[in-house]
């Protein structure tokens, strides 16, 4: 039978997962998916992804491929993979792509948000879905930091070691910081991001909101590419992966540009 290729929109709460990419435990993202995908295909399902996320991380618009010989409408694949999904991970949209389509190397841009709750006690409705720090942070200096980060630029003083990436040289497009009452949200738009860049960059402006550091400091970070003078690495739990646009040839929803950003900050 032919081979046709399904594009899907997913949404999941990453403190339900160890991460997206499969492991033998089988308690990962990917894990879930192709096991509720190769129940609905009666076949076993392997997917590719746009950005794989780590332990604790979240999204709310990865997109996702695979390949499958059965023939099915493009509701089946929703609803019917949804009824075999636990509660935190659900199928937004399916639709057949061109066999040339794929979800990582066609992707364009790539966007995070960041939420940060900023208060001295902790949240307890929102643990596990948004970043805490509980010393007071001046968004306004954060926000002049982060405008040294647009632009092309080696973000090696931005990247894990175990970063696989070829070359740390990215285009940040987008690097804006604002306060809504307690909740601080950072947003990022690039051609790609490094491993725990965003997370990285994160911790940075965070020590300059504190005071321990000028916004300058930023920019002399990226010159330095010295990832050892950097702030240590923020925690994964106000992370989003909130969007992935790809050229408007292949046919995706809304032209391809898929931004769908969390709005936990208004609740």
């Amino acid at each position: 039978m032919a081979v046709v290729r399904i594009a899907l929109g997913i949404e999941y709460a990453g403190d339900a997962f160890e991460g997206w990419q499969s492991q033998p435990h089988g308690r990962t993202v990917q894990d879930a998916v192709e096991r509720a995908l190769g129940i609905v295909a009666g076949e076993p399902v392997r997917t590719a992804v746009a950005g794989r996320t780590d332990a604790g991380v979240h999204a709310s618009a990865q997109v996702a491929h695979f390949d499958t010989t059965t023939h099915r409408p493009v509701t089946a694949w929703v609803r019917g993979s949804n009824s075999y999904l636990p509660s935190g991970v659900v199928i937004r949209w399916a639709t057949e792509v061109d066999e040339r389509f794929h979800a990582r190397f066609c992707a364009c841009e790539r966007a995070y948000r960041y939420l940060l709750f900023n208060a001295p006690v902790r949240p307890a409705v929102l643990a596990g879905r948004v970043g805490w720090f509980h010393l007071p942070l001046d968004e306004a200096k954060m926000a002049d930091a982060a405008a040294f980060l647009c632009g092309e630029h080696d973000f090696s003083a931005f990247r894990a070691a175990s970063c696989q990436a070829k070359t740390p040289m990215r285009i940040l497009y987008e690097a804006s910081v604002r306060r809504e009452g307690d909740m601080i949200v950072f947003d990022f738009r690039a051609n790609g991001f490094l491993h725990h860049m965003v997370r990285n960059l994160v911790g940075a402006l965070v020590y300059v909101g504190k005071g321990a550091q000028q916004p300058v400091w930023i920019g002399d970070l990226l010159r330095s590419r010295e990832r050892a003078r950097a702030a240590p690495t923020f925690q994964p739990d106000g992370l989003y992966l909130c969007g992935v646009s790809y050229p408007p040839q292949w046919l995706l929803p809304n032209g391809g540009r898929i931004i769908v950003r969390p709005r936990l900050a208004l609740i």
